[in-house]
């Protein structure tokens, strides 16, 4: 079933990121399904660790990128705005180069909060990483 209050456009999407830490850390939305949002993000000195690897950190950016971004597409931001409440993330394998992708996928679309599950792959669609969102849906006054 179609989430989307609008439509994801991608070009728009990622020209609304410039200057911020999402446009620093080269993660960039680049498809959508019905009800998922898919982005990446290079594996390289920006998101690197101290020992060479992944930062988990930089994990955490993507995930919670990719679900900010959809909840705030399946609403109508004239009346409601969603902001991150919480997040966790298990790591299950590490990274050194490449790129990798994100998916977040709704788990729970209520009145006041948004649940996303974002699955993160390596290169060869290995998990790396995944993570639970949860956002508030807040109201414009």
């Amino acid at each position: 079933m179609e989430i989307w209050q609008q439509k994801p456009d991608l070009e728009k999407i990622n020209e609304f990121n410039k200057n911020t830490l999402v446009e620093h850390l080269n993660i960039e939305v680049i498809g959508f399904t019905t009800d998922s949002l898919i982005g990446t993000m290079p594996v390289d000195h920006t998101t690197h660790q101290p020992f060479g690897l992944l930062h988990g950190g930089a994990s955490v950016v993507l995930a919670e990128t990719l679900g900010s971004i959809a909840s705030n597409l399946c609403l109508d931001n004239k009346t409601h705005y969603a902001v991150g409440l919480d997040i966790n993330a298990n790591h299950i394998r590490s990274v050194k180069e490449g790129l990798v992708k994100g998916v977040s996928t709704i788990i729970h679309k209520g009145r006041t909060t948004h649940i996303w599950e974002i699955k993160i792959y390596n290169d060869r669609e290995d998990l790396i990483c995944i993570s639970r969102l949860t956002m508030a849906i807040v109201e414009r006054r």
